[in-house]
């Protein structure tokens, strides 16, 4: 067990605990909660790990954080770093195959006085509205269970439902926001008009952190849905066409393959397709709420504004433009996908996804339409 950093914090900074710092979603928490002020300790895997997360802690460190190392499914050690460093926020932001050792940090939270706020690991979808097909609702149903744990013991707790990250929306890549949108030909999913809400990954971090410590939503649901990034895949198509001056092939991925992509029941590349169903085949960001215990991000803090979606996607022009992605120059993205692994700079994939010859067999139906510009 590595030793506990005896840094105890300032009495006037909130103290705040989270795992899954270097993430995909938690390097945006984590750099925002340092940047915020608050006085974060950062939990660590005692494991060797990628060039681009030790650049992450790094930078964190530097900017004041402390690294513990440690894993949240041992509850001696969780209760004791808890104690010793008189935690006041816990956030969660571990991966899918991590979801239920949180039960075990509940279990570590529930005798600590100091604890004022549990974020759990969620930062997408509301898990008890969305309904994904397997096996996107296995993940589903480990994050209700983790919900009902949180409640039944009593822990004050917020629920952070960001929804989409602002990207090209691949179907069958688990961090579709380090790629670029493709230049080659575009997948639209159905016919291309259901909506969805996408959210800056800054945006993510700096409006979650500013959520923890706010009573308003305390023991509450907290959406983002912006409605100036309320976007449908025809008008995604259309943006990046016109941020890199020119029109591109589309093609029509139906209902049928993307519930036959989820059936292979590949981690992760099912459960991805499975959440693509639900989100721009059954549009699972649409719906009204007036349950007072859900609240929208932006009617808290109207002051906030949040970074468009053609920004970033100017962004990603630029990156063509400038021909700084060994993808492009390469000609390693093939179809719109990125082919092999990218572990040392914190991007993960496949090889197009799904097993290619699956692909193929499963394209050999009417799945595909290939769409005339």
């Amino acid at each position: 067990m590595t030793p506990l950093p005896n840094t105890p914090a300032p009495a006037n900074k909130t103290r705040v605990l989270m795992a899954g710092g270097t993430g995909f979603i938690g390097e945006f928490v984590a750099r925002a909660s340092v940047d915020a002020g608050f006085d974060t300790f950062l939990l660590i895997r005692p494991c060797p790990t990628t060039t681009y997360k030790q650049a992450l802690i790094k930078e964190f460190q530097e900017k004041g954080a402390t690294l513990i190392h440690g894993v949240i499914n041992d509850k001696e050690l969780m209760e004791k770093i808890l104690k010793e460093h008189e935690i006041e926020i816990v956030i969660s932001l571990v991966g899918g195959r991590d979801l239920l050792d949180q039960l075990i940090l509940v279990e570590a939270m529930k005798s600590i006085k100091t604890i004022k706020r549990y974020i759990p690991s969620e930062f997408g979808h509301d898990v008890d509205r969305a309904t994904p097909v397997e096996p996107g609702l296995r993940m589903y149903k480990q994050k209700r269970t983790v919900r009902r744990a949180v409640e039944e013991c009593g822990i004050p707790y917020t629920y952070i439902c960001s929804n989409s990250i602002a990207s090209w929306p691949y179907y069958d890549n688990s961090h579709p926001a380090q790629l670029p949108p493709p230049l080659d030909h575009m997948h639209i999913y159905g016919d291309g008009s259901v909506k969805a809400y996408f959210v800056d990954g800054n945006d993510i971090g700096r409006l979650a952190i500013k959520a923890a410590s706010d009573i308003r939503t305390l023991n509450k649901i907290v959406h983002f849905r912006p409605q100036s990034n309320y976007y449908s895949m025809n008008e995604l198509a259309s943006l990046w066409e016109n941020k890199i001056g020119r029109t591109i092939p589309r093609v029509t991925i139906s209902e049928d393959l993307l519930l036959a992509l989820a059936a292979e029941n590949i981690e992760p590349d099912s459960v991805v397709a499975s959440l693509t169903h639900d989100i721009f085949i059954k549009g699972c960001h649409n719906y009204n709420s007036d349950d007072p215990k859900e609240v929208d991000i932006g009617t808290l803090f109207p002051e906030e504004t949040f970074r468009s979606l053609e920004d970033c996607f100017e962004d990603f022009a630029q990156l063509v433009r400038e021909k700084k992605t060994n993808d492009y120059d390469d000609g390693d993205h093939i179809n719109g996908n990125l082919k092999g692994t990218k572990n040392d700079d914190g991007v993960k994939g496949t090889k197009n996804g799904h097993n290619e010859n699956n692909l193929k067999g499963i394209m050999k139906g009417d799945g595909v339409t290939h769409n005339k510009i």
